[in-house]
């Protein structure tokens, strides 16, 4: 590999990210970047992870290639830390994935024959339990990062169950569950009982998410967008209250939920109008 980089080349590579990395963590490279550990940065990689999503969502190529770059960074520098302790480098990191996805596609790779993709998805988790060397879905659910999204590892936790047989007939015995669980969360708060609240609210939650996963929807996506969407009308809601010179605090429950339904209706007509937002 090189040892300089041309400040001035018309167009750069893979080979050219690395070098950078390599100098700006060298005796005379940056200072900050000298610094930094894999924890001092981990912060880091996931605001990218989510800026990059954010580009998907608003389908915005030119963001999306500025933020699957700076994604790549923080691959980099993580495999450029390892690198100068000798433990491995960027190119195991992608040796590990090719063949990672050469042995996950039989059905391309191999003689593997499959129907569609939900025999593939079938076969993918089959070969990833056997080369991790796990026996059951009750230990695919403990490998399950901590660090993930709450609803996100909990629709994870269900489709392991799933997997395994444990699962209602159809999405009737979803729902049944969310309604169960919301009268033992009323149960809870007429005993004013602390604990089985907390308790009781994470069952409902569970359970809705549950709903999701057979309406074949992810609840971390569908809570996110919920949330904007609550945004969005809420800021209408002040704006028109501020111009009926209305306080919002002073209103009656009667009075919000009337203009609640008012900005809901305009909101509902803006969205006909313009479908993608």
């Amino acid at each position: 590999m090189k040892n300089t980089i041309d400040a001035n080349k018309s167009k750069y590579d893979l080979d050219d990210l690395l070098l950078i990395m390599k100098i700006l963590r060298s005796q005379n490279g940056c200072p900050w970047d000298k610094e930094q550990t894999h924890k001092s940065i981990r912060h880091n990689f996931l605001e990218e992870t989510y800026e990059a999503l954010e580009a998907i969502d608003s389908e915005n190529t030119d963001l999306l290639k500025e933020e699957l770059g700076d994604v790549l960074l923080q691959i980099v520098f993580h495999s450029q830390m390892e690198d100068e302790k000798g433990v491995f480098a960027f190119s195991d990191v992608t040796d590990g994935i090719c063949k990672k996805l050469i042995v996950r596609h039989p059905h391309i790779f191999n003689d593997t024959k499959v129907k569609d993709s939900t025999e593939v998805l079938s076969n993918w988790d089959e070969i990833k339990l056997k080369t991790k060397g796990i026996e059951s879905q009750s230990e695919a659910m403990a490998k399950i990062p901590k660090v993930y999204p709450a609803l996100m590892k909990s629709q994870k936790v269900q489709e392991k169950a799933k997997r395994a047989g444990f699962d209602w007939d159809n999405i009737e015995g979803a729902f049944s569950k969310v309604a169960e669980e919301i009268n033992e969360l009323k149960q809870a708060l007429s005993e004013n009982d602390d604990e089985r609240i907390n308790d009781e609210l994470g069952d409902i939650l569970f359970s809705v998410v549950n709903v999701a996963r057979f309406c074949k929807m992810d609840a971390e996506t569908a809570l996110r967008k919920s949330t904007d969407k609550f945004i969005k009308r809420f800021t209408s809601l002040e704006s028109i209250a501020t111009e009926r010179k209305q306080s919002i605090k002073s209103m009656t429950p009667k009075e919000l939920d009337e203009l609640w339904e008012e900005v809901k209706k305009v909101h509902n007509k803006d969205l006909l109008a313009n479908p993608l937002g």
